[in-house]
């Protein structure tokens, strides 16, 4: 997106430093993600707005899509292998190859709207991957845990009233992209958190909210939209989570995973844009996927 943007390949870079340093590379199992189809994105998306992205590509420099959204002659190919990683991780989760997976993927993907690219967002990742559970593999429900400190608009858009999903969702108010309060319908559990908040405010939120709400909707599978620029180190906003706080929220969830939805978890990369915290976070993040 341009040299000085924070969504930036460092991102990535970050990620597989700290795994190789906290020598979590080697309990892991790694798999190269394929591109999404048209058809796959059009579960979430209009077949319009995915031809537009389509036509918009640039041959060369940078296509502007909105102030903060760009894409440069690359950025489709990415955008297609990361809503394919979260599909390749679903169809390995429920084969049983695995139990869980931390799809380490850019662009993020939960500002995407059915119709509308933002917040660095081209495709809804996570809502693509949970519709991929519920269409293709036939689960009847589906929850998301939403912890990015930006309030994921384009999946609440997606799943707001629809049969078969539940979102639960954590993000600093009033905050960019200034959405996620009013009036919402049953399925959507939104748990805004003001400016300096921290970990123990969060804790309290998943203890009193997601986790009720999750013991009363029986979800068969969880995704978990994982942004981690909340962290205290973090510039892009004002909470003061830390990488003992990330692990908490991922041991809670795959606690219950364990216990009700035979394991089975798949967790997307949204934001966090402190490089070093990324990494260390993304780290507590699997310890808490992976558990003892």
């Amino acid at each position: 997106m341009g040299e000085e943007h924070p969504e930036s390949p460092a991102r990535l870079d970050a990620i597989q430093d700290q795994l190789l340093s906290s020598g979590m590379e080697y309990v892991l199992r790694f798999f190269d993600a394929p591109q999404a189809t048209r058809e796959q994105l059009r579960r979430v998306h209009t077949a319009e707005y995915i031809e537009s992205i389509f036509n918009r590509v640039p041959r060369q420099g940078i296509e502007i899509l909105d102030e903060d959204t760009r894409m440069c002659p690359h950025s489709l190919t990415a955008a297609l292998h990361a809503a394919g990683a979260g599909i390749d991780a679903v169809d390995r989760v429920m084969s049983g190859e695995i139990h869980s997976a931390f799809c380490a993927v850019r662009p993020p993907g939960h500002h995407a709207e059915r119709d509308k690219a933002m917040g660095f967002c081209l495709f809804n990742n996570i809502a693509i991957a949970a519709a991929h559970a519920r269409e293709h593999h036939g689960l009847e429900r589906v929850a998301i845990l939403d912890f990015d400190v930006h309030h994921g608009n384009g999946t609440e858009d997606f799943v707001a009233g629809r049969e078969g999903y539940l979102l639960c969702s954590s993000f600093q108010s009033p905050y960019y992209p200034f959405t996620g309060t009013g009036n919402l319908p049953d399925n959507i559990v939104n748990t805004p958190l003001e400016a300096g908040a921290g970990g123990d405010a969060l804790r309290q939120l998943v203890q009193q909210e997601w986790l009720p709400a999750l013991e009363q909707f029986k979800p068969q599978m969880l995704f978990i939209s994982a942004g981690f620029d909340g962290h205290i180190e973090d510039p892009m906003a004002q909470l003061r989570f830390r990488e003992e706080d990330y692990f908490w929220v991922t041991e809670r969830l795959r606690e219950y995973a364990d216990c009700n939805c035979e394991g089975r978890v798949v967790s997307m990369l949204e934001g966090g844009y402190a490089l070093s915290a990324l990494g260390r976070s993304v780290v507590a993040h699997l310890k808490g996927l992976i558990g003892n």
